[in-house]
């Protein structure tokens, strides 16, 4: 009874490691890079009520907005595309939903070529 009762709870350990483990993992690659408009939130779409970089892609034949979260990254780009029609652009990050709208924890801007 004890070597059964043993056997069990280390079998449990040992599944509950393995899916810690695994979700950990898929944790970090859920990384996605997406190209298109780079845009102010505020100044071209008048929809925030602070300046806030938003990524249009077109994605099924219409427009998705991505709101960009203020992190060092974002607030780095924004000089480039505020104030004015936007900037083709490459972003890498993790992509969330928050009250129906497409958020991005962008890790990385680019101009697009």
């Amino acid at each position: 009874m004890k070597r059964t009762s043993l056997t069990l709870t280390l079998a449990t350990g040992l599944l509950l490691a393995f899916g810690a483990a695994r979700l950990l993992a898929s944790d970090a690659s859920t990384e996605t890079t997406l190209t298109g408009t780079m845009v102010c939130g505020k100044c071209k779409l008048h929809e925030t009520s602070k300046c806030q970089n938003v990524l249009q892609v077109e994605k099924d034949g219409k427009s998705v907005n991505y709101y960009l979260t203020q992190n060092k990254v974002s607030k780095d780009f924004h000089s480039n595309i505020c104030q004015n029609d936007g900037e083709k652009a490459t972003v890498t990050g993790k992509v969330t939903e928050k009250n129906g709208k497409e958020m991005l924890v962008p890790s990385k801007i680019e101009a697009a070529k």
